[in-house]
């Protein structure tokens, strides 16, 4: 299933990571451990660097390793949710169709 996972990262931590020169080399060593389909970085609605990365996930179980690297290193916040391109959503058509002529 495609994922979108949001991670936004505290200034302080963050701060010291460019510091130290530590922030690229972990970022960069998730993303090459994931392989992600696309990472965009921005800031938040909080105003905190962020991240916005759309991987391919086979099971739940997968959520610890993934998250855990931004928590521990980072102590940041996380969140994961199911996403679909645009083929996905055209092979989700006939499912729209039978819900719209059900409800």
């Amino acid at each position: 299933m495609r994922m979108m996972m949001t991670v936004s990262l505290p200034t302080e931590k963050t701060n010291a990571g460019i510091k130290d020169g530590k922030l690229m080399a972990a970022i960069q060593k998730m993303l090459t451990d994931l392989k992600p389909e696309a990472a965009y970085f921005t800031a938040d609605d909080k105003g905190r660097r962020s991240g916005i990365v759309v991987f391919e996930m086979t099971h739940s179980s997968e959520i610890p390793k993934l998250a855990e690297p931004w928590f521990l290193d980072f102590n940041a916040e996380v969140s994961f949710r199911p996403v679909m391109n645009p083929q996905d959503l055209a092979a989700a058509g006939p499912d729209l169709e039978r819900a719209a002529k059900s409800h």
